[in-house]
């Protein structure tokens, strides 16, 4: 949702839902609208009178009414009414207006807080404590439509506020596909919050959930995602994959459907992939064909994962003969991405990740671009894990859901998403996929340019350009020493050829590209060469 959307905070009477509205407006310097007050001072009555006097359908429509009337502003902290979000209309209108977060309590502590209070005209009853267990039952699935939950249970006010505050900072992508839509959540901290956005994106409670992972990222964040999912009441199990382009390969996923067998996962099941770019496809594919395909969501740990693998939903297994020639494409349920992971990431990694990013900007944001140029001048790389870096990877991704969503399936202006990936497959072919992906890509995309500059489709200008921001990043724009001859041939196993005829992505300025079909095998070699193949 970004800085402008507003902050709300809903959830049953008595977790705080106010102290914590008010806490967190001023400590944000925003206004603050508490929706059940607002409502006393337009009625001119309290609510246990609107209650008593009009009747609970009128006073549902005065929160109806405030709820329409808020969504259309921005920068709020608004504190709702227990029952407010309960109607799904007036909790969508929230939801797109900005971070609605669900404060909760257990029943004794709610007991405790409200006990039989006749302001509070639904618990003035002669049993509360059954009338909070009932309602809670009630309200259990329209609260639990809300990813971001907070158990305020024994936190002080100053506590539930800071975690809201991190919350709020969460940007919300939506990706429309064939066959529906699901959300890309970025923000810091949601490692801890899994649980609640997977059950908001309509996953049932008791499911099993297939952790998997690899021996470098698992002993790092497993614990914590397996803590999130139980918390939301999932039951997860974990699973691990060997780490390295190497082994993205059938046996991998071999491996994965006798884990999956074993531990009882059925089409009801889901599979969450958390790692990077190699963990996501493998895992990925290993959803899409497990008994004809279970749910699939991603939780990238790097940050070439999280700008471009983990969305769009392509997944799969390297050939000995190639890259990604045994796939499908699997649209996830949910992706969640949380840069705080990335204080682990060597710098090497953190680069292959930059080298996405910058591609994305070449491709279709000259304002990302320019802004990555920018930083390049610095003397260290940028932390995304701060709410810039949220930003950034938002901007990033940006790029590609609009190229997916109109192509979902590679069939025209998806291939743009390649640019810099024909020389890069090649590179790790022969490398023995030891090349990091994002080098590789480095290289490619200076290929291109090159390549582009010769065909008379961009200015010297450009490739200028393009190699000075890599090179700053210390990203490679220099081809290895190998035979121009054999990165030719490696470059000819790629999938992407159509009728046997390479399609490559050309750059033409910063932020446009296009397909070109007809580049002449001599003239790639030769600008091969010219960047130190033999």
């Amino acid at each position: 949702m970004g800085d402008s959307g507003n902050i709300i905070i809903t959830g049953f009477m008595g977790t705080g839902k106010t102290a914590v509205g008010r806490k967190v407006a001023r400590l944000l310097g925003r206004p603050f609208v508490d929706m059940d007050a607002e409502i006393r001072k337009r009625a001119g009555k309290s609510i246990h009178d609107i209650f008593a006097e009009d009747g609970e359908s009128t006073f549902r429509g005065m929160e109806a009414a405030l709820c329409e009337e808020l969504s259309a502003q921005r920068e709020l902290v608004i504190a709702t009414g227990g029952g407010a979000l309960v109607d799904p209309t007036n909790r969508k209108r929230m939801m797109l207006s900005g971070t609605v977060v669900c404060l909760s309590c257990n029943v004794d502590e709610i007991a405790r807080r409200v006990g039989r209070n006749p302001h509070r005209p639904l618990l003035d009853v002669a049993d509360p404590r059954a009338e909070i267990e009932r309602l809670l039952a009630q309200r259990h699935a329209a609260y639990a439509a809300i990813p971001w939950q907070i158990e305020a249970s024994g936190l002080s006010i100053e506590d539930v506020a800071a975690r809201v505050i991190e919350i709020a900072g969460v940007i919300t992508l939506p990706v429309h596909h064939p066959d529906g839509e699901y959300p890309v959540h970025i923000g810091n901290g949601l490692l801890s919050h899994i649980g609640g956005a997977l059950r908001a994106s309509g996953v049932v409670e008791g499911t099993r959930v297939a952790v998997v992972s690899n021996p470098v990222v698992g002993p790092l964040y497993s614990v914590k995602v397996k803590e999130a999912l139980r918390s939301a009441e999932f039951q997860p199990f974990p699973c691990s994959i060997p780490d390295g382009e190497q082994h993205k390969t059938l046996t991998a996923v071999a491996g994965l459907y006798d884990r999956f067998l074993e531990r009882g996962l059925d089409r009801t099941g889901v599979v969450l992939a958390l790692g990077g770019g190699v963990t996501g496809d493998v895992v990925g594919f290993a959803a899409a064909t497990y008994m004809r395909g279970v749910r699939l969501v991603q939780v990238p740990t790097t940050l070439l994962a999280m700008v471009d693998a983990s969305v769009g939903g392509k997944t799969g297994v390297d050939l000995p003969t190639g890259k990604n020639l045994v796939g499908a494409f699997n649209q996830p349920q949910l992706v969640v991405i949380d840069p705080s992971v990335l204080t682990t990431l060597p710098d090497e990694e953190m680069r292959c990740g930059l080298a996405e990013a910058i591609k994305h900007g070449v491709i279709g944001d000259p304002d990302l671009f320019a802004e990555l140029e920018l930083e390049a001048g610095e003397a260290e790389l940028p932390s995304w894990w701060s709410q810039q870096g949220v930003n950034r990877i938002a901007q990033a991704l940006r790029v590609k859901i609009s190229i997916v969503e109109e192509d979902p399936y590679e069939s025209g202006r998806r291939a743009v998403l390649n640019l810099g990936h024909t020389v890069g497959h090649g590179l790790e072919r022969l490398s023995d996929f030891n090349m990091c992906h994002g080098e590789a890509v480095s290289i490619g995309m200076t290929v291109a340019a090159r390549i582009a500059v010769e065909l008379d489709r961009a200015e010297q200008s450009l490739v200028e350009r393009i190699e000075s921001i890599l090179t700053t990043w210390e990203l490679p724009v220099r081809c290895p020493p190998l035979d121009a001859e054999a990165i030719w041939s490696a470059m000819t196993h790629d999938k992407k050829k159509r009728d046997d005829v390479l399609r490559w992505v050309l750059p033409r300025t910063i932020g446009e590209v296009e397909i070109v079909e007809d580049v002449p095998p001599f003239l790639v070699k030769s600008v091969l060469r010219s960047l130190g193949a033999r």
